[in-house]
């Protein structure tokens, strides 16, 4: 069968968008509410404290990248850094993040579009959602990140016009009566234990900031362009969350106003700029999932090629690249159909299981960085020691306190997901006996 290669045509604002779609901006207002109640108003200090954790693993996984610019992210580094067969075990793993976020979307673009249109039957949604999603991946990368551009500054549109709405509210008397108030932030009673609860929910919303690894083949120099994609991402995506929390605490001092703490961004968008704003308001909310849906059906294709180029998954129809279009055909036609399963699966579910596939990359990035450091010997300087050993040491920390607060059904089900890729693994490699098979990306060039 004739195949072709990934094309380099994404630049680093390409790169930089599609890991901001991943991360759904919108999502600040889905959270706002619980994090709220657990920090007694102060969700602005809690996503800094989140992004400050988060950037040590997006550090780590710059450093990984300019070591291994290869598309297969924490499956790759492992796997040359430690081990094939972990390698393989974290790429196994990596694909409940990367195989499970495009059924969310499909989730929750199902409750938002039922909840306008109860009379259209809601696997409609579904099946037009995975469908578009499809379509948009299988002709053209560039496509696909220009349509995810226009999603992600649609979502920014509508937090800035929030943000103008909150200001004129805010003047008018509603929440904090002032704009220029360091509420949001600090306040008399504020607990450090009670803004690292919140942080620890609120790390889950930078969930993304990884994915933009897997298109390392897809772009010009990518050992440069694509370790500042990473951190652009993370620091862009913290940006937005604070700014937008800071606005709606501002706004919302307190939870008293919310009828469910836990469903309060329906009531945010209403109490701000009315029903019509409500309305425009969910149209962002519906460009989030739809610009997530894409970047991570992109991103698990891509992970599926590269695991099917090394031949861990069958070659043929994993390793194909469409001659014409430059992109994992078969592989955007496979999660489409995998994407179905939205059909019958519901939120919590899924969600848990995206929760351990990414915590396990985390994890194994960080190490890498040491592996590699204490391999090399370039943690001998004082420079060397904080970039390749105390960052990833704290970048391991903070991932390490979310595997604290990982559900119980996350743990199970991401237990059970690596029992089954550790047998398929045991039979690949006839015991162990083998090694899985490993793609040389040097002389592939």
């Amino acid at each position: 069968m004739q195949t072709g290669n990934l094309k380099r045509s994404l630049n680093l604002w390409h790169i930089v968008l599609l890991g901001v779609g991943y991360m759904t901006p919108m999502v600040v207002f889905d959270t706002f509410g619980i994090v709220s109640e657990k920090t007694g108003g102060h969700v602005p200090t809690a996503y800094i404290i989140a992004l400050l954790a988060m950037l040590f693993t997006a550090a780590s996984y710059g450093k990984m990248v300019k070591i291994y610019p290869q598309a297969g992210s924490s499956y790759t580094y492992t796997q040359k850094t430690i081990s094939p067969h972990l390698g393989f075990l974290v790429g196994w793993s990596s694909l409940l993040d990367y195989l499970f976020l495009p059924m969310v979307n499909g989730i929750l673009t199902k409750i938002y579009l039922t909840a306008l249109f109860p009379e259209v039957y809601p696997w409609i949604w579904v099946v037009a959602f995975v469908l578009l999603m499809t379509v948009i991946n299988l002709f053209n990368v560039n496509f696909a990140a220009n349509f995810n551009s226009f999603l992600v500054f649609f979502q920014m549109l509508v937090i800035v016009i929030f943000g103008a709405l909150v200001v004129k509210g805010v003047m008018g008397g509603e929440g904090t009566g002032e704009v220029l108030s360091v509420h949001p932030f600090i306040g008399p009673h504020m607990e450090i234990s009670s803004l690292i609860t919140g942080a620890t929910i609120l790390c889950f919303s930078f969930l993304g900031f990884d994915a933009v690894t897997t298109l390392s083949e897809e772009t010009p120099n990518p050992s440069k362009t694509v370790p500042r994609a990473i951190f652009l991402t993370a620091l862009i995506g913290g940006v937005l969350f604070v700014t937008a929390s800071f606005f709606t605490q501002l706004f919302f001092p307190d939870v008293s106003r919310f009828s469910d703490p836990e469903a309060a961004s329906p009531e945010i968008a209403l109490f701000v700029g009315g029903k019509l704003f409500q309305a425009f308001f969910l149209a962002g909310t519906l460009c989030g999932t739809l610009a997530s849906g894409l970047a991570s059906h992109a991103s698990v294709s891509r992970l599926l090629y590269v695991m099917g180029r090394d031949q861990v998954i069958p070659k043929k129809l994993f390793g194909f690249i469409h001659p014409k279009y430059n992109t994992p055909f078969f592989n955007v036609i496979f999660v489409g159909s995998i994407s179905l399963v939205a059909l019958f699966l519901d939120l919590v579910t899924a969600t848990s299981l995206i929760n351990f596939g990414a915590l396990i990359a985390f994890t194994f990035v960080n190490i890498c960085v040491i592996v590699h450091s204490l391999r090399k010997k370039s943690f001998r300087t004082i420079k060397g020691f904080l970039s390749t050993i105390l960052s990833p040491v704290l970048g391991a920390a903070s991932v390490f306190i979310l595997w604290l607060n990982l559900e119980m059904s996350s743990l199970i089900l991401g237990i059970v997901w690596a029992v089954i890729g550790i047998g398929y693994l045991l039979y690949r490699t006839k015991w162990f006996t083998e090694s899985p098979p490993l793609f040389q990306f040097e002389k592939a060039q």
